[in-house]
């Protein structure tokens, strides 16, 4: 019916008397469709109902025979049944449902195309008047389509003969009024495809003419519109480089003021560590160790501080990569309760870890990075209770979370705690007796989620608690997990290392840090050689008996020369170091270029400060890769 109503619609620019002559024949045409209309659609309720019946009796039929079966839950039998009733006529699916809805049988024709289908369900009463399943019978409706579609084309050949006689009538009309609309169509296209000044002629019916003078007139005011509009943009996009270009120079300013600073200030926060630790050694007293022990908070309060920030350069210079690796997530918690366990002791605070034999697939560092910023922000904020490390698995995903009986986060923080320097003011017991950081910690835990295809998500109440969860892929479990996947130590743990006979060479243009790194290590048995230049250096490798076994540089020394340099210098020499020396370069720099430049090198990099502890760690680390290739070197 809308078709065909349609159809008298389309020709609008038709003169008054050829309307009049539609006008006269659309009554009859009316009446007639609604007369098919009428008769069709109650032919087509009979058939429907009729299926519908027939559907119904076919259920009934399947109920009937599956009361037995399904109180006995003979799946075979149901199924046997469910195929019978599939066979009937116009039938196109059986399924039986017991009674929680589960589908134990269910048969499809496999003769017959599927189609559009009716379904009739029917309930399968046990002995007691019960009901113990469902019967659901889909009935194929294809042949109230073919009804549907014989209807039509009758009534379409009904319309195709009475439509002739008008259409020929008007045929000789619309071709006098259709030059111009044409016109006018090419007019709206090209106005369309961009042209400015479009403009048609008047011409035609009185009709026809008003609607020309018309689209003149807009196409006037939308010539007028989009020259303002460019304008606009013109003037917009100019003030967004502006802006642009202001926010590039203060990112580039941010970035040198923290570089600077951060460099600065760890040349000699790096030799307080080194000191601190000469200090210690052999001191029985225990006044001094108090303050040595007061010394070592500071320092370490200092160095979590550059971390952050050396954590923000290292992101924004782009050298952090994933490397994807399956492991056992317990592997990782182990960890955390090593080094957060006597944190949490301390403030009388439980730290709850729960094993997990789940695997998944990431990166070992990042994630342990992620997960123990997390913690340490927890214990910070709790001072009642405790903190829970967990992990539950959610399909193809494992979700690790921390949760905490602390402070929690105000609904208005919650969407700014992750940005950089952003941070919430302690409140009540906890104000003023934790030392605060810059607010750069949640910020890189999300930066390295980014990094790993995923987001910490964020979950608080005031006064009750946190919970932050991360997603993480599930992996397989593997038989045995590649060692170079885990770390060495973790960082609560001590490394018992003999540097007795090591031969250690120490390069760095600050006298206080030689002095302090060759106390640490003469403590530790290291017969230890100085040197604040390349020159230096070269001159002692003209001197030594043998090289050194582990040499130890800064990365920027004086007059521009860097580590990197140093260590080619002493390769080149005839006397100088072998491949299988073991290297490690130490550096407070945090400029994004210069970091690029030393993940690139292959050389082990330590930021300063640098704890004596990390320090024996990385040597003990490199002396035992560097010594099997020492062994397989012939010997000069």
């Amino acid at each position: 019916m809308k078709r065909f109503l349609g159809a008298f619609r389309r020709p609008a620019g038709l003169t008054l008397a050829q309307q009049l002559v539609l006008l006269a024949l659309l009554p009859a045409t009316i009446a007639t469709l609604g007369a098919i209309g009428v008769l069709t659609r109650q032919h087509l309720r009979n058939l429907t109902e009729l299926m519908r019946a027939n559907a119904q009796t076919v259920a009934l039929q399947v109920a009937t025979v599956a009361q037995a079966q399904i109180q006995h839950m003979d799946r075979r039998a149901l199924q046997r049944t469910a195929q019978s009733g599939s066979f009937q006529p116009h039938v196109q699916q059986v399924q039986i449902w017991s009674e929680d809805g589960e589908i134990v049988a269910n048969a499809d024709t496999v003769d017959r195309d599927r189609g559009e289908g009716l379904q009739v369900v029917a309930p399968i009463v046990g002995d007691d008047g019960k009901p113990i399943g469902k019967v659901m019978v889909e009935m194929s409706l294809a042949s109230v389509e073919r009804a549907k579609s014989a209807v039509w084309l009758n009534v379409i050949g009904v319309l195709c003969a009475s439509l002739a006689g008008v259409g020929l009538a008007g045929w000789w009309a619309a071709r006098r009024i259709s030059r111009p609309i044409q016109a006018l169509g090419d007019a709206v296209d090209r106005l369309g495809a961009g042209e400015e000044d479009v403009q048609v002629a008047a011409e035609g019916t009185a009709e026809v003419r008003r609607l020309q003078n018309g689209f003149n007139r807009a196409a006037r005011a939308l010539l007028e519109s989009r020259n303002e509009l460019e304008s606009r943009i013109v003037h917009a996009t100019a003030e967004l480089a502006s802006k642009n270009q202001q926010l590039e120079v203060a990112s580039q300013a941010k970035t040198r003021l923290l570089a600077a600073a951060s460099h600065d200030l760890r040349q000699p926060l790096h030799a307080l560590t080194l000191f601190s630790d000469g200090l210690a050694n052999g001191e029985t007293d225990p006044v001094r160790l108090q303050r040595i022990g007061h010394i070592r908070e500071c320092v370490e309060s200092l160095d979590r501080l550059f971390t952050e920030l050396l954590n923000l350069s290292q992101l924004d210079a782009g050298v952090l990569q994933p490397q994807w690796t399956d492991f056992p997530l317990d592997t990782l918690f182990d960890e955390i309760s090593r080094n957060f366990r006597a944190v949490a002791e301390q403030k009388n605070l439980r730290l709850v870890v729960r094993k997990t034999e789940v695997w998944v697939r990431c990166d070992y560092v990042m994630l342990s990075r992620i997960l123990n910023n997390l913690v340490s922000n927890s214990l910070r904020h709790t001072s009642d209770g405790g903190v829970l490390l967990g992990a539950r698995r959610r399909g193809r995903a494992v979700r690790v979370e921390v949760w905490d009986t602390g402070i929690g986060i105000a609904a208005h923080h919650q969407p700014r705690v992750f940005e950089e320097f952003y941070q919430v003011e302690p409140q009540g017991r906890l104000a003023g007796r934790e030392s605060r950081g810059m607010g750069l910690g949640l910020a890189t835990v999300q930066r390295l989620a980014a990094l790993l295809n995923t987001r910490v998500e964020l979950r608080s109440q005031p006064s009750k608690g946190t919970c932050m969860r991360v997603p993480v892929r599930l992996a397989q479990p593997a038989p045995l997990l590649p060692a170079t996947s885990l770390p060495l130590a973790g960082p609560g743990d001590e490394v018992a290392l003999d540097l007795n006979d090591v031969l250690v060479l120490v390069i760095d243009d600050e006298r206080t840090i030689l002095e302090g790194l060759q106390v640490v290590l003469s403590n530790w048995g290291a017969r230890v050689m100085a040197a604040q230049s390349r020159t230096e250096a070269l001159a002692l490798a003209d001197a030594w008996e043998r090289p050194p076994d582990v040499v130890v540089s800064d990365l920027l020394l004086q007059g521009g020369d860097n580590g990197l340099d140093v260590l080619a210098a002493l390769e080149r020499h005839p006397r100088g170091i072998r491949p299988g020396t073991a290297r490690l370069l130490v550096t407070g720099e945090t400029k994004p270029d210069r970091l690029r430049e030393v993940a690139s090198a292959g050389v082990t990099v330590l930021y300063k400060p640098v704890s004596p502890r990390v320090l024996r760690q990385a040597i003990a680390a490199q002396l035992a890769a560097s010594r099997p290739l020492a062994m397989a070197l012939p010997v000069a």
